[in-house]
């Protein structure tokens, strides 16, 4: 079965009129930890187990979604560069090596976007000429008016505009869309290195940040934050407020505030502080 039938067998919810139905749904499967998510590359890559691989799958739909908000600025369907990524996704689970000591996210970042830019690559051209059906009705009417005609003046501008019904700025855009010319997505080989123009291939996406160590980033943090709460948890109320208050309050207080408070000496709420902080560490190191 091709990789591309595999995408209905691995996630029933596939990306379609309902977007944000799909992206609520890839945004509440569990993000999987360091461990586990090396145990499941491991039970696919030396056992060939295919549920290891759709839940390495699963966990990392919602890093294709993020990364198709990057090209959003090429007039293509959400839907279908999300389609394309989770292709792309699913060929680097295939060929995740646990081994190598790098995060999926890290190695999947490059399949992803190869599919992505392939899919750009196949439309992105007729979609910024002609996007709406009223842009694709004057397209092909001024594209059969100008076979005989150079470049419209004022009149034949208007009577064009008139014929179908939209404003001659409308038309005069569409025929400057239609005189420009196909861009190469790689730098040609005897480009001159000082031209002015540059190939697609350097801004089709953003290269500012580092798209997987920021998913990364937000991953570990997310999987920080509910241990910390987990661990709050199991502390006593006065112990969870010495902790909120001298740490998580946006006004913090002070310890001699707290022995105010609580009716008992400035050291005491000290300890009471390292005793709590010690419990933190180590429900959040097991």
């Amino acid at each position: 079965m091709s990789v591309r039938k595999n995408l209905q067998v691995i996630h029933p919810t596939t990306p379609g009129r309902d977007l944000p139905a799909y992206v609520a749904s890839v945004n509440s499967i569990a993000i999987l930890t360091p461990e586990q998510e090396i145990d499941l590359a491991k039970q696919y890559y030396y056992d060939d187990n295919v549920d290891a691989a759709r839940q390495l799958v699963l966990a990392h739909l919602r890093f294709v979604v993020h990364m198709a908000k990057s090209y959003s600025g090429y007039g293509l369907s959400q839907a279908d560069l999300i389609q394309e990524g989770n292709v792309g996704l699913m060929k680097a689970v295939k060929r995740f090596n646990p081994e190598v000591g790098v995060r999926l996210v890290s190695f999947a970042v490059h399949w992803i976007k190869a599919e992505m830019h392939e899919y750009v690559l196949r439309n992105w051209r007729i979609v910024k000429i002609a996007t709406t059906k009223a842009q694709r009705k004057l397209f092909f009417n001024l594209r059969s008016s100008k076979k005989q005609l150079g470049w419209l003046n004022n009149e034949e501008t208007k009577a064009v505009a008139d014929d179908l019904g939209v404003d001659a700025k409308v038309v005069r855009q569409m025929e400057g869309r239609m005189s420009a010319y196909d861009m190469a997505f790689d730098v040609e080989a005897d480009n001159d290195d000082d031209m002015p123009h540059k190939a697609p291939a350097y801004f089709i996406e953003d290269k500012s940040s580092n798209i997987a160590s920021n998913i990364e980033n937000e991953e570990w943090e997310e999987v920080t934050n509910k241990q910390l709460h987990a661990a709050m948890s199991e502390l006593d109320d006065r112990s969870q407020d010495i902790l909120k208050s001298r740490w998580l309050s946006e006004d913090k207080l002070t310890l001699h505030e707290l022995a105010g408070k609580y009716d008992v000496s400035a050291e005491r709420i000290r300890q009471l502080e390292k005793t709590a902080m010690n419990k933190i560490k180590t429900c959040m190191q097991t």
